[in-house]
């Protein structure tokens, strides 16, 4: 992850001013945040469709293990 001081800086030595450059290295921070906020939700995201995976493989196992009993009952 980049700090907002290292593009700061970047952006100084690239000649910028130094209202330009806090600006840029506000921006890129901003942007920074909002991607680390998507990742967190898409880390969450994924835990639950694991965990729905999971419940639906049970589910099936279950289904299947009901229909073979009563496919012996009624034979």
């Amino acid at each position: 992850m980049i700090s907002e001081a290292e593009v700061y800086d970047a952006f100084k030595e690239a000649g910028a001013s130094e209202q330009s450059a806090r600006k840029a290295a506000e921006a890129i921070a901003a942007y920074d945040n909002r991607f680390v906020s998507i990742e967190g939700k898409l880390t969450d995201m994924q835990g639950q469709i694991n965990f729905i995976k999971w419940m639906l493989g049970t589910n099936i196992l279950l289904t299947i293990g009901v229909l073979g009993r009563l496919r012996f009952v009624h034979t």
